[in-house]
């Protein structure tokens, strides 16, 4: 006895694809020649209802197979329009991944960026903001303009000064001078007086 592995092997060589169509057509060229040969009327009926019975099957088995071979076709327009799905779905997810690309390295800039301006905004957080350092600045112009009146008046007051002691200087200088004329005015009246003496006595 064969296993049934052997079996089925068999029959598939047998039978090409297990439908059997072989045998059915064994069977219709056995039922003709038996037709042919038949004796009587009622043999030969048997045999040409054997016949046309075997023909039907041979028939429903190509309509079978033709159904069968339109639906591979089918399948094969089918599983062709899934490849192209799939291809245009990885062509998109490349895409897609692409551009994530682009925002990932979009964000990294703008996140390097907000820190950026968070260290900028820690270091103009210690200083004064616009309005107050305005606000100094014009309090400092105006105590520089108050402290430059302040100093025309010191120049006014200093020059006038130099003025008057220029003019002290001069008065004393003059008085002086009629002190010493003063003086060689009474030296040489007391030099005449000592010669009219003197002229007296002799």
């Amino acid at each position: 006895a064969f296993p049934p592995d052997e079996v089925i092997r068999k029959r598939l060589l047998i039978d090409g694809d297990g439908a059997g169509d072989d045998r059915r057509i064994n069977l219709l060229v056995k039922s003709f020649i038996k037709w042919c040969n038949s004796g009587s009327q009622e043999e030969g009926y048997s045999q040409y209802q054997r016949m046309l019975s075997t023909l039907s099957q041979c028939e429903f088995s190509m309509g079978k197979t033709l159904l069968v071979y339109d639906m591979n076709l089918r399948e094969m327009e089918n599983y062709e329009k899934i490849y192209k799905d799939i291809e245009n779905s990885i062509a998109a997810a490349h895409e897609k991944i692409s551009e994530c690309k682009k925002q990932i390295l979009q964000a990294k800039r703008i996140r390097k960026n907000r820190q950026e301006y968070d260290a900028l905004a820690k270091v103009i957080q210690h200083h004064p903001d616009r309005h107050e350092t305005l606000k100094q600045l014009e309090a400092l112009g105006k105590e520089l303009q108050h402290l430059s009146h302040i100093k025309e008046n010191v120049e006014d007051k200093l020059e006038l000064r130099r003025k008057q002691f220029h003019v002290l200087l001069s008065t004393i200088h003059e008085l002086q001078q009629t002190l010493e004329n003063d003086e060689k005015l009474s030296e040489a009246e007391e030099s005449q007086e000592t010669q009219m003496e003197t002229e007296a006595k002799q």
